[in-house]
């Protein structure tokens, strides 16, 4: 055939002309300078991104009639007969057809043998990793220590099958994927030379679905050249490839993020009956909800979104009213149901029932609103009586809102799930508190706060005691728990304590009483019944059912904190 493909016609012939894999060849040139290539070398990355081409042009470098230099000439009898294929000291071996131990037997012993008119013997083994285990451990002894005329050149697209008693004998170098910009750039180089009028826009949709090959890239260019007339348009190119246009990828996003799911409906079942595949629909937006996240958070987006700067500018404007939350709630979404759709005998109506479900999805409140709303809500609970807002639990895979009360000196009201600890007391009161006519409940609290301070353990016993009698010389002392806390406080030492802050607070000595409450049943019932009075309340309670809605919680318990319940 006379007919020669692009990918062939133009595949590069120096290190320069390698679309980005710099890395690589830069390297490779370094170590033909200084003299320092190795014998076994191994060429690992996805396809089509130059590694059986980077392997021949260092062939024509080492053998070349100037060289070794890191540029071949491409001008003397063994740079042509390397590049055309024909060269008598360059072996180009396929391992997948040529994968036993008899066939590496024959090259252990062809090895042993001079170039004919080269500087080396150079053998590029291509898919390398389909060696069978014998072929492999047949090349071991060989591969490491090779005749000085004998160079190894390994291609693999799978460097993992590899043995690793192989891999440690190699100097191994990584080919990148090949971004679509650099694809672009390169195809347009192409087309210009051979004075085919094609768009920026069909070369980008070419670069995206050769998925980062270069090769695939130049053989989709070929397949459209071949099937246009005239110039070369996007909406050709997604007749010819049978691919999705980006616009109806940005129209179902639109219709995602402004909740219309009739018009999703109408746009896949359009799809359908264009007879696109829904899987690959379905990759298509996952990628591109996957980009508008990265747009929304704005760290390196020309270097972490593919796309020509016109989609990115799409993109930003398509999350400007949208949470990073949410459109992360999308995604992860589309991530669970991929696994299903694969499967599934119907794809469209796999991606329906998908979409139906994300609507049924809340979306998430950005943080701060969250915090805005928590702020008002702890407003109007204090404004209302209640000391603060319930609280979600920290755990994100089991949210839980826990409620909790405690009664103040006029009524029982909610409270965090926190237990709120002895008041802050103010400084000492300079004369005694009973000239100030203070209530019995305060004038407690106070003396109970100075007590937490400096005798934890201590208040922690007091904590359901209450000041039941307070006359010139005496103070009584109800005691509201169990017979352990009853003995604590009984304690000479404790006592004593007592005695010490009493003095020091009113300025008089008092002698202490301790009393137990004995509570009837009667007592008990009533206060279970008013106990559970309260947590019904607090479960009732609007702002519960907002911070459980807001949060897609669930309420775990309700606890009462409170000094007791009359």
């Amino acid at each position: 055939m006379s007919y020669l493909v692009l990918a062939r016609k133009y595949r590069p012939q120096t290190f320069e002309q390698v679309v980005s894999q710099k890395h690589v060849t830069r390297t490779l040139g370094n170590a033909i300078s200084s003299g320092k290539v190795a014998h076994a070398l191994l060429f690992s990355g996805p396809r089509g991104t130059g590694k059986t081409t980077v392997a021949r042009i260092l062939a024509k470098a080492m053998n070349c009639k100037s060289g070794p230099i890191p540029v071949p000439c491409n001008e003397c009898s063994l740079c042509i007969e390397i590049s055309s294929g024909n060269a008598a000291d360059v072996f180009e071996i396929d391992g997948a057809s040529n994968n036993g131990v008899e066939q590496i037997r024959e090259l252990r012993e062809n090895i042993r043998y001079m170039p004919v008119h080269s500087l080396y013997k150079i053998y590029i083994i291509d898919e390398v990793h389909m060696l069978s285990i014998a072929a492999f451990n047949a090349l071991l002894k060989t591969l490491e220590e090779p005749p000085p005329h004998v160079m190894f050149v390994f291609a693999t697209t799978e460097p993992d099958k590899i043995p690793v008693t192989i891999l440690s004998r190699c100097q191994r170098h990584d080919f990148r994927r090949i971004e679509s910009k650099s694809i672009a750039k390169q195809m347009k180089l192409i087309c210009s030379k051979e004075n085919i009028s094609i768009t920026e826009e069909s070369l980008w949709l070419i670069a995206r679905e050769a998925d980062g090959s270069m090769r695939d890239a130049l053989s989709l260019l070929d397949q459209v050249i071949i099937c246009s007339e005239g110039p070369i348009t996007g909406e050709r190119i997604l007749d010819i490839l049978g691919l999705v246009d980006r616009k109806i990828i940005f129209d179902i996003s639109n219709a995602v993020l402004s909740g219309n799911i009739a018009e999703i409906i109408d746009i896949l079942n359009k799809i359908y009956n264009r007879g696109y595949d829904m899987k690959k629909l379905h990759a298509n937006l996952m990628e591109h909800f996957r980009n508008l996240f990265i747009v929304k958070i704005g760290k390196k987006v020309s270097e972490l979104v593919d796309f020509p700067d016109l989609e990115i500018n799409l993109m930003i404007e398509q999350t400007k009213e949208i949470s990073a939350a949410y459109i992360n709630q999308i995604l992860l979404l589309l991530a669970e149901e991929s696994e299903l759709l694969r499967f599934d005998s119907q794809p469209k109506l796999a991606l329906e029932m998908m979409f139906i479900k994300m609507f049924q999805i809340k979306p998430v409140l950005p943080i701060d609103l969250l915090i805005e709303k928590l702020d008002s809500m702890k407003q109007e609970i204090s404004e209302t009586g209640v000391k603060s807002a319930p609280v979600v639990n920290a755990d994100p895979a089991c949210p839980e809102i826990r409620c909790d009360t405690q009664k103040d000196e006029k009524n029982v009201q909610t409270v965090s799930k926190k237990s709120v600890g002895p008041l802050e007391t103010e400084n000492q009161p300079d004369s005694s508190a009973l000239d100030k006519g203070e209530n019995l409940d305060l004038t407690w609290k106070k003396i109970t706060g100075i007590i937490s301070k400096k005798y934890p353990s201590l208040a922690s016993n007091l904590a359901r005691s209450r000041l039941i009698n307070l006359a010139e010389k005496r103070m009584d002392i109800e005691v509201n728990g169990s017979d352990f806390n009853l003995k604590m406080i009984k304690r000479n030492k404790n006592i004593s304590i007592l005695k010490n802050i009493c003095s020091q607070f009113f300025g008089n000595d008092f002698d202490i009483v301790i009393n137990a409450k004995i509570k009837s049943s009667f007592d008990n019932q009533q206060k279970k019944t008013e106990e559970n009075k309260i947590k019904q309340k607090a479960l009732n309670h609007p702002l519960v059912a907002d911070s459980i809605e807001i949060f897609n919680g669930t309420v775990v318990s309700v606890k009462i904190l409170q000094e007791e319940i009359k």
